[in-house]
């Protein structure tokens, strides 16, 4: 069955940046935002509020917390409207839920969406596949994991709902598994069981989507063996960090980031003994 086209697309709107990947049409969607408190607590666990503090004023930034956005990402190909991760939705209340309107900004409605791929079944990632009255906010699109990463979610209580609701739209594949046309997940350990990133191809042009690998453009990147509070196993998650920050320097590889700053698009670079974070302009 053909997904329908996509309309015209309305008047530039701050929620939406429009870029490409070869041939192929994307779209930063701004869904949201949160600020994680400077409290040794969440990231830089165990380490002390002035170790972090050090960081962050270096890089021109507020010691006393940490900006982190929600921007899922939007990917055309043909008659496939895929969207990679559907945000926090009502599950973070007045900062985030954005996603619809986002993607109504863009010229696309939320049910011509015919793919959704999770990164991992954190709240801020799959609490917008739901609205706030508990239906499905994109109801023709098979929803796309692996098959750990379901297994995860299905035990966690806190999703009991949420689960049962998107049950019926669950597809799930092994790591490594082509997705859509030029998507391939790509795993990267230690954040979930079943966290997995996705490298989107097209002609000579790729593009990493890295899931939660990293959380903020300074901390993670900067400081890559620094705990983080959200990471199920941290010493893989840390390897797998300091893994794709080499990989990506080295390789000059474009990043799409869904918790640095909007859009989240950018490359790393080596610096002194470590990496920063280079946004793309």
């Amino acid at each position: 069955t053909k997904a329908p086209e996509a309309s015209a697309a309305p008047a530039a709107s701050s929620d939406v940046h429009r870029f490409k990947i070869g041939s192929l049409d994307a779209i930063a969607l701004r869904e949201g935002g949160m600020t994680v408190p400077n409290d040794n607590k969440v990231l830089g666990v165990g380490r002390t509020k002035e170790e972090v503090a050090a960081v962050l004023t270096a890089n021109g930034m507020s010691a006393d917390g940490i900006p982190l956005s929600i921007q899922p990402l939007f990917v055309r190909d043909g008659q496939q409207l895929v969207l990679i991760d559907a945000g926090a939705g009502a599950a973070m209340g007045a900062d985030a839920g954005k996603l619809p309107a986002s993607l109504r900004a863009a010229g696309v409605e939320p049910t011509q969406i015919t793919d959704v791929l999770i990164s991992h079944s954190h709240p801020d990632h799959v609490g917008g596949l739901v609205d706030a009255a508990g239906a499905l906010t994109f109801p023709n699109a098979k929803i796309r994991m692996t098959a750990a990463e379901w297994t995860y979610m299905q035990a966690n209580p806190d999703l009991a709902a949420l689960t049962r609701t998107i049950t019926p739209r669950v597809e799930t594949f092994a790591p490594g598994a082509v997705v859509a046309p030029g998507i391939t997940a790509v795993a990267i350990d230690g954040h979930t069981p079943g966290h997995t990133g996705y490298e989107i191809v097209s002609g000579e042009d790729r593009l990493l989507y890295i899931g939660d690998t990293m959380h903020s453009s300074v901390i993670s990147v900067q400081r890559p063996d620094w705990r983080i509070a959200f990471d199920s196993d941290a010493a893989t998650a840390q390897a797998s960090r300091k893994a794709l920050l080499q990989r990506a320097a080295d390789g000059d590889l474009r990043l799409y980031a869904v918790h640095f700053p909007y859009p989240g698009l950018g490359r790393v670079q080596r610096k002194d003994e470590g990496f920063v974070w280079v946004p793309e302009s």
